[in-house]
């Protein structure tokens, strides 16, 4: 067997040999910060005064959309990049995404100077595409949705050799995206809550590693009514792909849960809920109304799960995970489409 044909996969993905499923601790986390402090700036904590009125919290937004690829993955991203072993630097990385998973890949591409091949479905959010083509790399559509783009990736990686960049079983992803709780530890050491979405998990297992672990806050991961597989998975102690899904926040628009993430999630995460198409909708032009913030639909799934708990007197952080929304989904939130 070739070192890069599959190996036999916990959950419904394809994975290599070169895919650790073992977890990152908390030390990773600390280890991944020396390098995502060399490439990224760091990211504001901001209190929302809106939303802080509203739920009778404290509520703090932790401003990832200011990362150079509007979005929190590219701490992952660079974190991989950065560790990537010489086999790999010509034949390059190869992923799928709806977007920002494949902008952090592309981002990393540009930075370590490797080529970069990403998969995206058909009818992408075309600003996205635009992104990742900006910051060097090749962009494919195939399949109607996230998951058929990526089974076409795990083709090519086993066919052509290129390094299959995962979006959530990698450890170095997970460990660099947890960097951002320990920027969070440190402004504000005493939080309570972080809230944020969840799709495959990879946010919310970095916060479980450094904000739940050493800080001792509870994380609490939110999805979609219309994308549920991580829920379903979660509270259902399983790793069952969902037929379809069908959310207009395609930054938690996956079928399928996924083995490492999930892991750390059952150990550590508090809950995860869910929260309505109607309620994503909403909050996306509540923040452009009283924050004059555009946030994609997976971050208005987590601002928006806030306004429905009851928490006050809590000190609540939610990310501000992306800042890429559509040209179509903004006009929409403003009335005018």
């Amino acid at each position: 067997m070739s070192k890069y044909d599959p190996i036999e996969s916990p959950d419904a993905t394809t994975i290599f040999p070169y895919h650790d499923l073992t977890p990152p601790t908390p030390a990773d986390v600390y280890k991944a910060r020396s390098i995502v402090r060399r490439y990224l700036p760091r990211t504001p904590l901001v209190r929302s005064e809106a939303l802080s009125d509203e739920t009778g919290a404290d509520v703090y937004l932790k401003r990832e959309d200011t990362l150079p690829t509007g979005a929190f993955k590219v701490r992952g991203g660079v974190t991989l990049g950065h560790q990537l072993s010489d086999e790999f630097r010509d034949t390059g990385l190869i992923a799928a995404s709806t977007g920002n998973h494949g902008q952090s890949v592309a981002y990393a591409g540009r930075t370590f100077d490797v080529p970069v091949t990403i998969a995206v479905p058909e009818k992408p959010n075309l600003e996205k595409v635009a992104a990742m083509e900006t910051f060097g790399a090749t962009v494919v559509e195939h399949g109607v949705d996230y998951d058929e783009a990526r089974e076409w990736v795990e083709e090519r990686a086993a066919e052509e050799g290129y390094r299959y960049v995962h979006s959530a079983n990698e450890p170095e992803l997970i460990a660099g995206v947890g960097t951002a709780g320990i920027e969070i530890l440190e402004d504000l050491p005493e939080v309570d809550i972080v809230v944020c979405p969840v799709g495959g998990g990879s946010s919310a297992a970095g916060y479980c590693l450094s904000v739940g672990a050493l800080g001792d806050a509870e994380v609490i991961g939110i999805q979609s009514e219309a994308a549920d597989a991580t829920y379903r998975a979660y509270h259902e102690d399983h790793l069952d792909p969902s037929e379809q899904v069908s959310t207009m926040a395609e930054g938690i628009a996956s079928r399928v849960p996924f083995a490492l993430t999930m892991d750390i999630m059952r150990e550590r995460l508090a809950d995860i809920r869910l929260v309505s198409e109607d309620t994503i909708q909403q909050t996306i032009q509540d923040m452009l109304t009283n924050e004059r913030l555009i946030v994609e639909g997976a971050s208005a799934a987590a601002l928006g799960a806030v306004q429905k708990m009851n928490v006050s007197g809590s000190t609540i952080v939610v990310p501000i995970s992306g800042r890429n929304l559509s040209t179509t989904k903004l006009h929409h939130a403003v009335g005018d489409g």
